[in-house]
């Protein structure tokens, strides 16, 4: 299913004490840019959450963000340094009996010496902590290409019902070609009748130049590539695989056509629905831009 690169997903995943909540949204890009703002405690993760995003998206700029709380009270505890309070202890008395001072110092003066107590971080399960963030990541990352299919659903919507407007375009085109010609032709015709008055008109000359004429108008070979191309966007459209840069080249080379296009029009009308095919075909190349 066609997905856009504009898409949000949110899951939040409670494993005993853990508690996992990741959010993400993305924007179009040209390739896959992954930004990820998560505790440092699950730095260690950010291969493996970058590789199993790889196999939601394939492209966009997308910003990943994580939050990660331990419910429980014993992922901290204090150490107490004995031997370290002992050594403080020994000098203080030998202060004590140098200097003829009071050795006033009690528990907890003690305990208020640097490294006496520490407050010690309890090492994790990294394979339980990573089972709770995968939970988490693939619950968002599900609801993330969710939203992307839905996105990509009303672009395609959207960009098929503007290539029915280049082919009402092209039609009237086709249409109007011929009239341009028999109308140059009666022109040219009531233009020789005025300048030669009673003299006979040659009909082989009028042919020439009639020929002449629609040969540098003709906008035939332009108008099948062109039908051509919309018939490959429609088709491209009901792949599943990767399109993005598929569409866009074929909406570069659409536009090349109308270009000819307009550069041949010599008629008001022709120029006028030239324009459209332009206007409408860069409409169509704005959407692609979000297409993955």
């Amino acid at each position: 299913m066609i997905k856009s690169m504009t898409g949000f997903g949110r899951c939040e995943v409670q494993k005993d004490s853990r508690k996992f909540t990741v959010e993400l949204k993305s924007v179009n890009h040209r390739y896959l840019d992954v930004n990820i703002r998560m505790p440092k405690k699950l730095n260690f993760f950010e291969t493996a959450i970058r590789t199993l995003l790889k196999s939601y998206a394939n492209r966009g700029k997308v910003d990943i963000f994580i939050t990660y709380e331990d419910l429980s009270q014993t992922q901290v505890s204090v150490k107490y340094n004995a031997a370290l309070a002992a050594e403080y202890l020994k000098y203080l008395r030998q202060m004590e009996e140098e200097f003829g001072l009071e050795n006033d110092v009690r528990i907890s003066t003690l305990s208020r010496y640097p490294e006496v107590f520490t407050m010690e971080e309890q090492s994790e399960d990294e394979e339980e902590l990573w089972n709770g963030l995968k939970e988490a990541l693939e619950g968002a990352f599900t609801q993330f290409v969710q939203t992307r299919q839905t996105e990509g659903g009303n672009l395609k919507k959207d960009i098929l019902s503007k290539l029915d407007i280049l082919m009402e375009q092209i039609g009237f085109i086709e249409e109007r070609s011929p009239q341009i010609v028999a109308g140059y032709r009666a022109k040219l015709e009531d233009k020789m009748k005025e300048l030669l008055a009673d003299t006979q008109i040659e009909e082989s000359r009028i042919a020439a130049e009639v020929i002449l004429f629609a040969d540098k108008i003709c906008t035939d070979e332009e108008v099948v590539r062109l039908k051509s191309h919309i018939r490959h966007m429609r088709d491209t459209l009901e792949e599943k695989d990767e399109i993005g840069r598929k569409l866009d080249f074929i909406a570069q080379e659409m536009n090349r056509e109308a270009n000819t296009i307009l550069s041949k029009a010599n008629d008001i009308d022709v120029s006028d629905r030239a324009i459209r095919l332009k206007t409408e075909i860069e409409k169509i190349r704005e959407q692609i831009q979000n297409i993955e």
